[in-house]
């Protein structure tokens, strides 16, 4: 496995008559030293005395990028630390760590020592909020308007706040007030929210895999509709029948009742109630197959 060029190589490249070398800048570093082994007291030490250094140097020099350049190589830990909390997003290490790294750079860019705030503390911040506006601006299922993708985060904070204040879900009325917004508004940023995420429909489940994939679990086969068919079909037959044969109807499948006691709610013997019963199923079992 070939070994990863350097920070320095990779300057060396652009600036290749780099006036000195990290060990002439700073001599207590020994020869072979690699940034990356280097214990983050020393490295925290090491980039003190290096944002001094930077300070005094003009900006678009060779020696002020390669300054620059060893305080980005210095404080990949940080980088790194910052990208591992987002191992479980689908994007690959390397491209997070990537744009962590371009939010170290905007850091190291901005950072005034002579504030009296250590340089981890004022970094994270920014580093994180390089990987979240990656996050943001990538990971959206439907590709959306990047006002779409700011409404969502505004819908997101603003409900939060509403339902602790409410100790209740917020309405489109109350969350259109509290951003200024109008009602139409609020339902296309909530609209919006669903092209955030997607799910495949071969995906597993994650706790629990004899579930199947989500395909097998949203579609099934129900077996109702033919029965409403038959319903639909045959309701102009029951219209046609006499008022006893609809209410013999009723009582024995709406009301469950038995013949005995269709019998008695009528005054015939049970013996009555079923040739009726009977007679009136075959009718309408003719007429369904005249239909069909």
């Amino acid at each position: 496995m070939t070994e990863q060029p350097t920070m320095h190589e990779i300057a060396g490249a652009a600036a290749p008559s780099a006036p000195e070398s990290i060990h002439e800048l700073l001599p207590e570093i020994p020869e072979d030293q690699r940034f990356d082994e280097i214990a983050p007291m020393d490295a925290r030490a090491l980039s003190k005395s290096l944002f001094v250094r930077l300070r005094n140097l003009e900006e678009g020099t060779h020696e002020y990028a390669y300054v620059r350049n060893t305080l980005v190589e210095l404080n990949l830990a940080l980088v790194k630390f910052a990208a591992s909390r987002f191992r479980s997003r689908s994007e690959p290490m390397e491209d997070i760590v990537q744009v962590g790294t371009i939010g170290l750079i905007k850091a190291i860019d901005r950072f005034e020592a002579d504030r009296g705030v250590e340089f981890p503390t004022f970094a994270m911040p920014t580093i994180i909020g390089e990987i979240k506006r990656f996050f943001r601006d990538t990971s959206w299922s439907v590709r959306v308007p990047r006002r779409l993708q700011e409404l969502r985060l505004d819908l997101a904070k603003a409900g939060d706040e509403l339902a602790q204040q409410l100790d209740r879900s917020p309405t489109v009325a109350e969350l259109a007030e509290r951003l200024n917004l109008s009602h139409d508004e609020i339902v296309e940023g909530m609209a919006a929210s669903n092209a955030y995420t997607a799910s495949s429909l071969d995906a597993q489940p994650e706790e629990d895999d004899a579930e199947g994939a989500l395909a097998d679990r949203i579609g099934y086969e129900d077996h109702g509709l033919e029965g409403i068919e038959y319903v639909e079909s045959l309701k102009p037959l029951i219209a046609e029948l006499s008022p006893r044969d609809r209410k013999i109807l009723s009582l024995r499948f709406v009301a469950n009742m038995t013949q005995s006691e269709i019998g008695e709610e009528l005054g015939i013997s049970q013996m009555h109630v079923s040739r009726l019963l009977a007679r009136t199923l075959r009718k309408l079992r003719q007429g369904l197959m005249v239909e069909d």
